[in-house]
């Protein structure tokens, strides 16, 4: 596998070369890094939304807007697709990077996880990468400053003026439309923490609604992941028959048929103390090469029509 941080700068410069047209917006900081702004200050779009989620799985994954209904009205709906999922999903896609100083916070995402390589994926993947540039998507509610840029660079083993920085808020259309795109890695990160080997996964599709867009980061941060617990649905194709297929989907943790908002508030508002498994899609197929099939979970479209807000 080639540097997933060069075939992810591919689609970092049609961002830049494209930036009007995408409703995102470029800033070059002092110490030379790039920040891109695809839903802080920036409206964004949803196809500025599924650009950096292709950035996000460093070009791996085809990554696609339908159009679904919820509750008899028409709703745009997020695909993915990838035939190398332990690398586009867990080594780039994955929210992995937690980045907190005095005067910032957000979550980092993307290929430049990949050049640090301290998390779990990438001991059980076996994939560690080198390149001259880094990029990492940081969601966040503030513009990625020089202390953030500084601070890949370092962890990155790359120069500051390497560093790019694709940045949004979780109350974004972007941050819907993201978050939209992550069912199919919920589910590896599930499969993952299962201890089921995430090479053995051949093939990865995954769909979700994209919520409504609130500007309160703690609405937001409900709505987007109630899409993928009650309305995500994914389909995986595996070399490896496993016992606990049936604990990949939302329906196996205690707390389905709470919104995730009162999950959130629940833990005080600390993402990390919220429990592993409530992060997983409502419904998962998985095939196994020369096996059976198994069906686990189902939409529950009450759920997403009092999360979303729908008359």
């Amino acid at each position: 596998m080639e540097s997933i941080n060069r075939t992810a700068i591919e689609l970092v410069d049609e961002a830049l070369d494209f930036a009007g047209e995408l409703n995102v917006a470029a800033y070059e900081l002092d110490n030379e890094a790039t920040v891109i702004d695809f839903g802080v200050q920036a409206n964004g779009g949803i196809e500025a939304g599924i650009l950096l989620a292709e950035i996000q799985t460093a070009g791996l994954a085809n990554v696609t807007s339908t159009m679904g209904r919820l509750a008899g009205t028409p709703r745009p709906f997020i695909e993915v697709t990838t035939d190398h999922p332990a690398i586009a999903l867990l080594c780039s896609q994955k929210a992995g990077w937690e980045l907190e100083f005095d005067s910032f916070e957000g979550l980092g995402s993307g290929p430049a996880r990949a050049l640090v390589g301290r998390e779990t994926e990438f001991e059980r993947v076996g994939y560690y990468d080198e390149f001259e540039f880094a990029t990492l998507a940081v969601e966040s509610t503030e513009i990625p400053d020089e202390t953030v840029a500084e601070h890949v660079a370092d962890l990155a083993g790359v120069e500051p003026s390497g560093v790019f920085l694709p940045a949004f808020a979780t109350g974004s259309i972007v941050g819907s439309v993201t978050m939209a795109a992550r069912a199919a890695e919920l589910a590896m990160f599930r499969l993952l923490e299962l201890g089921y080997d995430p090479t053995d996964v051949l093939t990865a599709s995954g769909s979700a609604p994209v919520a409504p867009v609130s500007y309160d980061e703690d609405v937001a941060m409900g709505r987007t992941n109630d899409a993928i617990a009650y309305g995500g649905e994914v389909y995986l194709q595996v070399a490896r028959d496993d016992a606990r297929f049936d604990e990949l989907v939302s329906t196996a943790h205690d707390d389905y048929g709470t919104p995730f908002l009162e999950v959130f508030e629940e833990a005080d508002w600390d993402l990390y103390e919220v429990p592993e498994s409530v992060f997983a899609p409502a419904h998962v197929t998985v095939d196994v090469i020369d096996g059976p099939t198994y069906t686990h979970g189902g939409i529950d479209e009450s759920m997403l029509v009092d999360s979303f807000g729908l008359d």
